[in-house]
């Protein structure tokens, strides 16, 4: 489903923030991503994220709003 190309610019922008956590960089999702990591391969998790991103994504652009990302706690 959906544009193959995009889905693929997605999933290796997500193989990047796996990279990039598992290299000790402090990014706003790395909790999330970490805890993902200690249960599930990191292909998986790769995917997850690129799927995670996609309706972030999708949301913003069907409500015409700006991205406002969470505040961390």
């Amino acid at each position: 489903m959906g544009d193959s190309y995009l889905r693929k610019l997605l999933v290796v922008g997500a193989t990047s923030v796996i990279r990039r956590v598992r290299t000790g960089a402090s990014l706003a999702s790395a909790d999330w991503v970490r805890t993902l990591l200690e249960r599930r391969p990191a292909r998986v998790v790769t995917v997850a994220m690129a799927d995670k991103t996609a309706r972030i994504v999708w949301a913003v652009m069907t409500r015409g709003e700006s991205y406002r990302p969470q505040a961390v706690a």
